[in-house]
């Protein structure tokens, strides 16, 4: 900030003064991750660049107070108001000191006179709706916060608490079984608080799972791949598989080919509708060294093969 309180917001972000609503988005949501009370608790610095960015996007994000603020500098939110009367009036109001000075030059221009007090105009203060004498209000700040919370798959899928350190208070959160990413969980009256207002927002937390080495969640269905040998794949037949309740016994038809999938219904995700699909794709695994009778049967299947698995194959595949 400098020394006549004029704050950069565009510095603030780290943006160009051209960037468009993505970019300031963009550079809002890395800087937000970086200084989030959560992420750096009893850290007080960061806890004020955290204020500082939230309020310089709460400005630059809405395409009103942006305006406003380019034209107006620091004077944007009291110069709000005030629009109507300057009557498309070029000021540069980087060359006060503060808004006093800023006053008594306007009146000087126009030959007005500052009344007693506060901010009265005499008979120029009806251009401005409301006057300036509540030019230190402002528009509503929005004090709603974000943050990023990230669990692993199993806690996703069957719920669990966090507790959070917000503004200095430790929050208990309940996060519902079946929660999926991209989804917000709001807070109510737990976001950022306005000095000397007691008004407080509420804060929004947008969930991320972390990768699982066997589970994947698409949409609603629960996927995962299916380890299956040579001759479970030809010849089909019961086989043991891992559900998120635990072991089952599936059927493998004859001939599975890959691609396809085996389809449990209900032993999927939670839905509020009850559980969705767990869908399971064989792929094939080749153990890593074959037995003298492993290599020897298999030799006997080439032998006695009587399919050619790229009949027709290459043929289609000249260009």
């Amino acid at each position: 900030m400098s020394a006549n309180g004029y704050r950069d917001y565009f510095k603030v972000l780290g943006v160009d003064r051209g960037a468009d609503a993505d970019a300031i988005k963009r550079a809002f949501r890395k800087l937000a991750r970086q200084y989030h009370p959560d992420v750096n608790p009893g850290d007080k610095s960061a806890e004020a660049k955290f204020k500082e960015i939230s309020e310089a996007y709460e400005v630059l994000s809405d395409p009103d107070k942006r305006r406003r603020y380019e034209q107006f500098g620091q004077y944007w939110s009291q110069a709000g108001a005030a629009g109507a009367g300057m009557g498309g009036m070029d000021v540069d109001f980087g060359r006060y000191g503060n808004f006093d000075d800023f006053i008594n030059d306007l009146l000087g221009r126009f030959g007005g006179a500052a009344g007693p007090g506060t901010g009265g105009f005499g008979g120029f203060g009806s251009g401005f709706p409301g006057g300036f004498g509540g030019a230190g209000r402002g528009a509503p700040l929005n004090l709603d916060a974000e943050a990023t919370i990230r669990l692993g798959l199993a806690d996703a899928f069957r719920g669990c608490e966090r507790t959070l350190a917000v503004n200095e208070e430790r929050v208990q959160v309940k996060i519902p079984a079946g929660v999926k990413p991209g989804s917000r969980l709001r807070l109510k009256g737990k976001g950022n608080l306005q000095p000397g207002t007691g008004r407080r927002g509420d804060l929004y937390l947008t969930i991320e799972l972390q990768p699982h080495p066997v589970w994947k969640l698409d949409g609603d269905q629960l996927r995962a791949e299916l380890p299956l040998s040579l001759d479970e794949l030809a010849l089909g037949g019961e086989v043991q598989v891992a559900t998120p309740d635990g072991q089952a016994a599936v059927q493998v038809p004859p001939g599975m080919t890959l691609g396809r999938s085996l389809r449990l219904k209900g032993k999927g995700w939670p839905l509020k509708t009850g559980r969705g699909d767990l869908l399971l794709s064989p792929v094939l695994r080749l153990p890593d060294t074959l037995s003298d009778q492993e290599r020897d049967l298999l030799l006997q299947l080439r032998a006695a093969r009587s399919a050619d698995p790229r009949s027709g194959w290459i043929e289609s595949a000249q260009l």
